[in-house]
């Protein structure tokens, strides 16, 4: 059974929707004290807004995009991070991304711990590290030497996923993801389709540690007085997941977890032309399958494939494609609605 002391996921993660109406200064409630949010609208083509507490609401990066982080941009922006989730502004142009009349949206939101504090267990002393040892959770800001270069992340266990992005005016670089089921000698990119590729100067071919994550000499983790944003993911028992399973076509996989899913996020690294996928308990119906997708290396309106979040895991829907072709591995990071048992001995159901 997945004991956990993790009750409530609802207070370290949650995904939000709502309908727009255009008006600034919006409060969305999430039910905690927010630091990192992910939005996207969901009945259009604008892009990802992906904000924490660590860089300040109003500064705003696009997980489909190369770009730099840019500050109350168009419109599309937070206002600030509240004790029970975030406000939105408007700025001079677009709304859409965020609050426009007929658009409808969903964020996806984590704890970790405010603006955080400098961390120096790596040789790079970070500017904030923002940390829920609790949930297994840390935002990390740091400044880049050129060099061979370790950096604190705070967590005190070793972190299974870590993503991170070059985020100084005037950069183009793409967002590198470290997965220990592709392991530190490879990385994918949250931007785009491809597939594992090998580097030896991305992660210096060296898995985190309990207390620092390694980066090597390459521009896109580690320029010479560039500024970057690394968050860190450990797994939580009955609360957070993170791992692989191999496509087997007709027969459709169960991936075990021991919680029910709120949250699930698919990338195949063999297929170089197969999209990153997020599902997750509130945008589908109340039942199973959840039916509905977003796509974080694209700037593309909700589309429709399947998975079954049940009571302690996600069973795959589909025979072939992105999630299940025979033979090729995908990657996951899944968070809980609620664990399959808690530390109450209450079990949860499934959908």
């Amino acid at each position: 059974m997945a004991y956990t002391t993790i009750n409530k996921s609802t207070d370290y993660f949650n995904t939000v929707l709502w309908s727009g109406d255009n008006v600034d200064g919006r409060a969305i409630t999430t039910g905690f004290e927010t630091d990192w949010t992910w939005v996207k609208r969901r009945n259009s083509t604008n892009g990802h807004i992906i904000s924490d507490s660590v860089r300040g609401a109003t500064y705003k990066l696009d997980s489909s995009t190369t770009g730099a982080e840019v500050n109350n941009y168009d419109g599309g922006h937070l206002e600030s991070f509240t004790s029970t989730g975030f406000t939105m502004g408007v700025g001079s142009g677009d709304f859409g991304h965020l609050n426009a009349s007929g658009g409808t949206y969903a964020s996806w939101n984590w704890k970790a711990n405010g603006q955080g504090s400098s961390n120096t267990d790596g040789s790079i002393n970070t500017t904030y590290t923002s940390v829920n040892t609790t949930a297994g959770f840390s935002i990390v800001s740091f400044t880049g030497t050129g060099s061979n270069a370790t950096v604190g992340h705070g967590l005190g266990v070793v972190p299974q996923m870590v993503i991170i992005k070059d985020r100084t005016s005037g950069t183009a670089n793409d967002w590198f993801v470290y997965h220990k089921n592709i392991g530190a000698t490879k990385y994918v990119r949250l931007n785009d389709t491809g597939a594992e590729a090998s580097s030896s100067t991305l992660f210096q071919d060296t898995d985190p540690t309990s207390s620092v994550f390694y980066i090597g000499t390459n521009g896109n983790v580690n320029t010479s007085g560039n500024t970057y944003i690394a968050y860190c993911f450990a797994e939580k028992k009955g609360y957070s997941k993170f791992g692989s399973y191999t496509g087997a076509g007709s027969n459709l996989p169960f991936i075990y977890t021991g919680f029910k899913p709120a949250f699930v996020l698919l990338k195949n690294i063999v297929n170089s032309s197969d999209d990153w996928h997020i599902f997750d308990n509130k945008r589908a119906n109340t039942f199973n399958p959840a039916d509905k997708n977003l796509l974080p290396n694209l700037s593309n309106a909700e589309g429709t494939s399947a998975i079954d979040l049940v009571s302690n895991g996600f069973k795959i829907r589909a025979t072939s494609g992105f999630m299940n072709r025979s033979g090729e591995k995908i990657i996951y990071m899944a968070f809980a609605e609620a664990p399959l048992v808690g530390s109450n001995n209450v079990p949860c159901t499934a959908r």
